[in-house]
């Protein structure tokens, strides 16, 4: 095991909870979809930190941090993906009628919404649709929330920077680079699978109690409000 192993995994566990745009979008699908939700978000984010984790062990993410042109251009197409999504979650609300949702209305994860009134709930609190929604809406939601957690980390070059400069820090001199430099890729990803998991069970029950159409056009309106400011904070950051 890497010698600095403990120290790193303070660091980790302090990034992990950090509240950023991949929170948000967890928290906004586990409180509206449950723990399922919440739990593929996670998945999709974590599938986005093994990416990024191994492009910096390869050494591509050098190439990012080299090149202002290509930051930038990662850094917008991230903002941009961000104010897409807060736009389709506020027009999401907006299209709600008395607490429910248009027919032709969709979510803001790009699939069709499912009906308050189609969603059962397990003990656990994940959402599971009904019967009558159909398994192809339930896994194109599934497939749809998956791929914003994915997209979301994928376009944030900070992430990618963040493993270029972080795991050296947490190799000692006397070890294999490349060796402990992909152990402590790893121990990150588990942390986060770890995180997430936790994360999206624990807010099933708080997404049971959400379940009305007002609460959820509230919650859209709130996460897709935020998304546009993140998106706009995101555009403007100049720092590297």
């Amino acid at each position: 095991m890497p010698e600095l192993l403990f120290p790193f995994l303070g660091v980790v566990a302090l990034l992990t909870v950090t509240p950023g745009p991949d929170m948000l979008l967890v928290v906004r699908n586990g409180l509206s979809a449950g723990s399922r939700a919440a739990w593929l978000t996670g998945l999709g984010c974590c599938l986005g930190i093994s990416i990024h984790a191994t492009a910096a062990v390869l050494g591509l993410s050098a190439i990012l941090a080299a090149s202002a042109t290509a930051y930038t251009v990662v850094k917008l197409a991230g903002a941009a993906y961000l104010a897409y999504l807060g736009i389709r979650m506020l027009i999401s609300a907006l299209m709600s009628i008395d607490g429910e949702e248009d027919a032709d209305a969709v979510s803001a994860t790009g699939a069709p919404s499912i009906p308050v009134a189609a969603t059962a709930t397990h003990g656990d609190g994940e959402g599971l649709a009904a019967p009558a929604v159909g398994v192809q809406t339930a896994s194109r939601t599934a497939a749809a929330v998956f791929r914003q957690g994915l997209i979301t980390n994928l376009l944030n070059p900070k992430i990618a920077l963040l493993f270029l400069t972080l795991l050296p820090q947490f190799v000692a001199h006397d070890e294999p680079r490349l060796r402990t430099t992909v152990v402590l890729a790893a121990i990150f990803l588990c942390v986060a699978v770890a995180w997430w998991r936790t994360f999206s069970l624990a807010i099933g029950p708080i997404s049971r109690v959400l379940r009305g159409g007002r609460a959820r056009r509230l919650l859209d309106g709130l996460a897709g409000s935020a998304l546009l400011a993140i998106s706009a904070v995101v555009a403007l950051d100049g720092d590297r």
